[in-house]
């Protein structure tokens, strides 16, 4: 019968006698422990800032069930949930939505992905940054993971251009001396180098490349250096790079010179008070950073949604839906256009709307794909979990017999269409390169009607949204050596 308790773990072994303490010293440096990361799918749980009241599970056999979905109700005409409207204020100069209150700021990036830092790349996180640079913060920032992502994939392509440049010379070698014996050597005879640069035996060139190697074999690249010639600097010196990827400056000795008595002369200064603080204590960090939401994100947490409300210029009245509609219009062009200027249906941002709306709406996460050559990118969760799998160009259709009554209504769709071949292919080329696919996004333009020459109301906008029709094409990039079998 097996015992119950758990096996001995077996004792380290020892050194061999064969193996030298400086051997022990050249081997590999312990592996950094990663960071955790954020709970994400809890801090993103929601997929818009609404509040909901969940009913539960009717199951029909079971009369406890319907008990339980009554009483849901019940609560819910009691005591009905809480919905909060965010404040934001229209900025006139940037054509865009800024939002100032932190409680806000992380709900609407929490909940559905809106805006984007004014300080940063995506996320808003200028205050963590700010605070971690000071060291007021432990763990790691988003744009600071992606950053050493970045650093540890260069180091990993150098790591592998080296292996393969050993390789080759070896390979050269080789074959001068085969072509000296009168043999020419084979693909499998060829001496292939290990990790730490030295031939070995005849194995061929299967070597696996990974970050720890790369990490190893620059660390005994710099050993060797420094063993090699007495003077050189050490591997933490300045100027060379040390095993967590950080560079160092290395400067000449009259700045060193000087950087000594400038650091002298300021610890020889007595502390003074700045504004009534002492000079040891730490001032305190006010965040800089507003949420920019783009008019299209605005609009449909305003309308769509509800949970928002925009503020004019002097940030004292709200701007109400049916004011805010033709604003955004006219804000669509530049410069503005003029506000006694009546609404047109083929507007950039009415168009640019509509197809924000349709895969909001599907629950597709709607980003800007500027970065990328595109008006929009898809994010099936975020962009927090994974890359954007779609790219979306879109795209004004004429197809109602209205646009082609006279030849100016002709020339104008002709205008508002006008893409060329250079065009497409270059856009469809930069997404293949980034691995995402193409959907070309035809929006079928309804003819002006009498309510849309006027202010329109809430009701009207709703009618005029659903006269839009959004044909979605997907176009992939065609490789014949790929796409050949």
């Amino acid at each position: 019968m097996a015992s119950s308790n758990p096996l001995p773990s077996p004792a380290p072994e020892a050194a061999a006698p064969g193996k030298s303490e400086s051997s022990q010293n050249h081997a590999s440096p312990a592996r950094r422990p990663r960071p955790s990361r954020p709970n994400y799918r809890l801090i993103h749980r929601f997929p818009f800032p609404v509040e909901v009241h969940p009913l539960p599970p009717l199951i029909p056999h079971n009369p406890l069930s319907l008990v339980s979905v009554l009483l849901s109700y019940l609560t819910y005409f009691i005591s009905p949930p809480y919905q909060e409207i965010y404040s934001a204020y229209f900025d006139s100069a940037t054509s865009s939505v800024h939002v100032t209150d932190p409680k806000a700021i992380k709900a609407l990036w929490e909940m559905g992905f809106f805006g984007k830092g004014t300080l940063s790349r995506s996320e808003p996180s200028w205050l963590e940054r700010e605070k971690k640079r000071r060291g007021l913060l432990g763990g790691m920032t988003s744009e600071e993971v992606t950053r050493q992502r970045r650093t540890e994939r260069r180091e990993l392509k150098l790591e592998r251009a080296r292996m393969e440049k050993l390789a080759i010379e070896e390979r050269l070698k080789a074959e001068a001396a085969a072509r000296e014996g009168g043999v020419m050597p084979t693909e499998h005879s060829c001496l292939s180098p290990t990790p730490n640069g030295v031939t070995g035996g005849t194995t061929p060139v299967t070597e696996k490349f990974s970050l720890r190697k790369a990490r190893e074999a620059r660390l005994l690249e710099s050993q060797r250096a420094v063993s090699q010639d007495g003077s050189a600097h050490p591997l933490n010196s300045p100027g060379k790079r040390t095993p967590s990827g950080s560079k160092t400056v290395r400067f000449s000795p009259v700045v060193q010179a000087k950087e000594f008595v400038s650091d002298s002369a300021i610890l020889s200064l007595p502390e003074t008070s700045v504004d009534g603080r002492e000079a040891n204590e730490e001032p305190v960090l006010n965040n800089e950073e507003h949420l920019q939401l783009s008019t299209e994100e605005a609009f449909f947490l305003v309308y769509g949604l509800g949970v928002l409300r925009v503020l004019d210029d002097t940030r004292t009245d709200t701007i109400p839906t049916s004011s805010l509609l033709p604003l955004f219009c006219r804000h669509s062009y530049f410069p503005p256009g003029d506000p006694s200027t009546d609404l047109a249906p083929d507007d950039p941002f009415m168009i640019s709307y509509v197809v924000y709306h349709h895969f909001r709406s599907l629950g597709w996460v709607v980003r800007s794909g500027v970065k990328f050559g595109v008006d929009y990118i898809l994010y099936n969760r975020g962009p927090v979990f994974s890359h954007a799998e779609f790219a979306v160009v879109v795209v004004p259709s004429y197809g109602h017999s209205h646009w082609s009554e006279t030849a100016e209504r002709r020339a104008h769709c002709e205008e508002k269409m006008a893409r060329s071949w250079w065009w497409l292919h270059c856009v469809n080329r930069v997404q293949a390169q980034v691995k995402k696919s193409l959907v070309v996004c035809y929006v079928e333009v309804p003819p002006p009607t009498s309510y849309e020459l006027d202010t329109p109301c809430e009701e009207d906008i709703g009618a005029m949204l659903g006269r839009y029709q959004v044909r979605e094409m997907v176009i992939r990039r065609w490789v014949p050596n790929r796409t050949r079998d």
